[in-house]
């Protein structure tokens, strides 16, 4: 698979945030909102899930937009145009249920924000009216906001220390929201901490809640169970029965213990690495 284009959209205190985009014809003629591919950097890397943030058919370019965050995510970050992936492989995942409900808010935070976009696209399509809130630490961190602005009826920011939009975070947005109005459907996308969050607060409201997990994934085809999770009591998979999940249903302490299980191998191998 071709790089067709790379480049930095976030590079701010140690964070970095590329978009790359990628020559795959029969991936984008099939993929949807909501839907996931699983990117190999080299043949002995590991295989890292990626949402599609876009997909043009008549260019057959998908576009993933990813933070370095690991030893892969950063060998994805130094690939230039005209570099060959090793694989890919999608789409994967169910789709996002788009329909009309009525009035929608989608909550995105951090790199989440890249993974609501497709999502309030398809809703605004169906006639819904879209409320978006994006989260990030900064001015800094934000991404795509005027995408996001042109696929909502209504856009608040909040930043954690207040140098754009609203100093907050985005469940205090949504409280207020709430209180002041009736909402059908809540879509959020982030760090666990902010979904966990969103799902508390609009359970006291009962609106339907989903979130796309973001649970550790080796095989991403059902086959490794590594990305298993609990909703309702229940053991899903996210790569096969999600990623969306009922967010008042999901086993939130027991998906947040799952996903720092590998945290201290991860550093180590960054750490041993050249990469900068």
């Amino acid at each position: 698979m071709k790089v067709i284009s790379s480049d930095i959209i976030v590079d701010s205190a140690g964070a970095r945030v590329i978009r790359l985009s990628l020559a795959a014809p029969e991936i984008s003629r099939k993929a949807k909102a909501g839907q996931f591919v699983v990117v190999m950097v080299c043949e002995k890397g590991e295989r890292v899930p990626l949402t599609i943030v876009d997909a043009d058919p008549a260019s057959g370019a998908v576009t993933l937009i990813f933070q370095e965050a690991g030893f892969t995510t950063r060998l994805l970050g130094r690939l230039n145009a005209g570099d060959s992936l090793y694989a890919l492989v999608g789409p994967l995942g169910h789709p996002t249920e788009i329909k009309k409900y009525g009035k929608v808010i989608l909550v995105g935070g951090g790199v989440g924000i890249a993974e609501i976009l497709p999502v309030a696209r398809a809703l605004k399509e169906a006639g819904n009216h879209i409320t978006a809130i994006l989260g990030c630490r900064n001015k800094e961190l934000l991404i795509l906001e005027d995408e996001l602005k042109n696929a909502s009826d209504e856009l608040y920011i909040m930043t954690d220390d207040g140098s754009y939009g609203r100093k907050g975070f985005t469940t205090d947005m949504l409280k207020e929201l709430l209180a002041g109005d009736k909402y059908d459907l809540i879509y959020s996308v982030g760090p666990i901490p902010m979904m966990k969050m969103t799902a508390l607060a609009s359970k006291e409201y009962n609106v339907k809640t989903l979130v796309s997990l973001n649970a550790l994934m080796v095989d991403a085809t059902g086959m490794c169970g590594c990305c298993r999770v609990s909703v309702g009591g229940e053991v899903k998979f996210s790569c096969v029965d999600g990623p969306d999940f009922d967010g008042h249903a999901v086993d939130w302490e027991e998906l947040e213990k799952r996903n720092r299980v590998y945290s201290p191998q991860e550093e180590h191998i960054c750490k041993l690495s050249s990469l900068p």
